[in-house]
């Protein structure tokens, strides 16, 4: 009885933090390749036979939200082309709750110095992603 009891009020460990991400790591890797490989075979049923003219480059400036906003759309519509973009923002997705669960996991072993340096990560990346959609 005195051993179930000391079971129960175990800490959640540095070892189930690491296998937790390396599952997030190994589950979102997949979940987007499915995601991406279901978007490219019905991007292929619709638009097997067309050529693509990649002579002109259409660039398109918009902000993140909209792009967002487009592609949520287009997957729900099953969109082939979307639902590849949809699997490829799962894919840069899967290191970024990689990145929040490390944080998570140091403030709850107040390693203060780890969660400074996982905050400026996190900065830098929400300030690229930023500056990317801005030009």
């Amino acid at each position: 009885m005195e051993k179930s009891k000391v079971m129960q009020h175990e800490k959640f460990g540095e070892k189930d933090f690491q296998t937790i991400i390396g599952n997030l790591l190994r589950y979102g890797v997949w979940i987007s390749l499915s995601v991406a490989f279901i978007g490219g075979i019905v991007y292929l049923m619709h638009h097997g036979n067309e050529i693509e003219d990649y002579s002109v480059f259409k660039e398109n400036d918009r902000n993140i939200f909209e792009v967002i906003s487009t592609v949520y759309h287009g997957a729900i519509q099953g969109n082939g082309a979307y639902l590849i973009f949809v699997g490829i923002i799962l894919l840069f997705l899967t290191p970024v709750f990689r990145v929040l669960l490390s944080l998570f996991s140091f403030m709850l072993e107040k390693d203060y110095l780890y969660v400074t340096i996982t905050l400026i990560v996190i900065l830098i990346i929400i300030t690229s992603i930023s500056f990317g959609f801005s030009h």
